[in-house]
């Protein structure tokens, strides 16, 4: 192998683990942020509304800098899927994915009844900026899926039934989740569904760029 394919090669995974490290990272500092901020209820309050109030900049940088791990994994997928099913679509579908998070943190979502501290129970006015977030999470969330479809076809044309299904079921049941929450008009079964499936679809993220490592090594 020469140089300028050793370099090449070694450039594509790390860019790959930034996909193996973006789930983490955001589920890592989500989940720490709920159980230690004030006023913060996992059973009441999505993840994003950590936005806001003094500690809200560390959910911003959360968010962006997830988004920007996936945009880079996105990258590393381009190269590595070289050939097959989805070597153009999935990679563009993930880009959009972290775009879209990079957009959510930039435009915060509206404070929630009761958080931060302070913030009257009731209905809360819908600003520009929270409807800005929302449309871009939308976005994301739609694209990410389409994704899991898109690889869901990849594994199974390379006959691995069982990344096949993985695939498929992550995309599927993360479209479902969105949409009791959007739904549910803030249930708790609804924001406690989609917490589980942002979790699900991450470990997701991070296991197929595991995959890509281990078979681009083997």
């Amino acid at each position: 192998m020469t140089t300028t394919s050793t370099t090449a090669a070694t450039n594509v995974r790390a860019l790959v683990t930034c996909g193996l490290v973006a789930g983490p990272v955001y589920v890592g500092t989500s989940l720490a942020e709920a159980l230690t901020r004030p006023g913060f209820d996992l059973t009441r309050h999505p993840w994003s509304v950590l936005a806001n109030g003094d500690l809200g900049w560390i959910h911003v940088t959360n968010f962006v800098l997830t988004g920007v791990l996936l945009v880079a994994f996105a990258a590393g997928l381009r190269r590595a899927l070289r050939g097959g099913r989805g070597e153009a679509s999935a990679p563009v579908l993930v880009a959009v994915f972290g775009l879209s998070m990079i957009v959510a943190g930039l435009f915060r979502a509206d404070p929630e009844p009761g958080f931060p501290v302070g913030t009257p129970e009731g209905p809360v006015p819908v600003s520009v900026h929270g409807l800005v977030h929302f449309a871009a999470g939308g976005i994301g969330f739609v694209g990410v899926a389409a994704a899991c479809l898109v690889l869901g076809a990849r594994y199974a044309a390379q006959r691995r039934p069982g990344w096949a299904w993985f695939c498929r079921v992550t995309g599927v049941v993360f479209l479902v989740a969105f949409a009791g929450l959007a739904s549910s008009g803030g249930s708790p079964a609804g924001i406690i569904g989609f917490v589980a499936a942002i979790v699900l679809l991450f470990t997701w993220i991070t296991a197929v760029a595991a995959d890509i490592l281990r078979t681009s090594a083997a």
